[in-house]
């Protein structure tokens, strides 16, 4: 068995800045399909509070699903605080944060999640790991919708989601 290449630091790091450029566009669009093109077609995606997802179809199904409906599709991006390239592992480090819009009342509302890539050349990532507290951001979630609904600015989606999972 072969070793696994080793990319430079550079690299990978201009691979996830390509990456991440790619989900702002995602984000600004509303469109998810393309999210799962990012990975290899074997790749693994390990979000800890919904499963592991296997395979761009996998990954694909989970992105869609979750970036076009409440709490996912009202998110305006995802910026990056932090990152750390481990060349000799292919991967990258970062802290993601997670930021709400404005719900109505200058609320500003945001979670971070620490994300772990493994990078696998041309581009493209074998793995993805999403690391965060759940309860927190579902916590945000809950805030931001009910804000949202006093000031008038809820979807019917968010309020659905806030009757099913926020015990209004």
């Amino acid at each position: 068995m072969s070793p696994a290449p080793v990319f430079s630091a550079e690299e990978i790091a201009e691979a996830y800045a390509a990456f991440h450029e790619q989900v702002a566009g995602f984000a600004a669009s509303g469109e998810w399909h393309g999210y799962a093109d990012l990975f290899t077609p074997d790749a693994e995606y390990v979000e800890h509070a919904m499963g592991t997802f296997r395979g761009r179809e996998e990954i694909r199904a989970w992105s869609v699903r979750t970036m076009t409906s409440y709490p996912g599709r009202v998110m305006p991006g995802f910026p990056v605080s932090w990152q750390v390239v481990d060349a000799g592992q292919n991967r990258l480090v970062c802290e993601v944060l997670n930021p709400m819009p404005d719900p109505g009342d200058g609320t500003e509302l945001c979670e971070p999640n620490i994300t772990i890539m493994t990078y696998a050349g041309d581009g493209l990532f074998s793995r993805e790991e999403d690391v965060y507290n759940p309860l927190r951001f579902h916590a945000m979630a809950q805030t931001w919708a009910r804000i949202a609904v006093e000031h008038g600015n809820a979807d019917p989606d968010v309020v659905a989601w806030l009757e099913k999972w926020g015990a209004r």
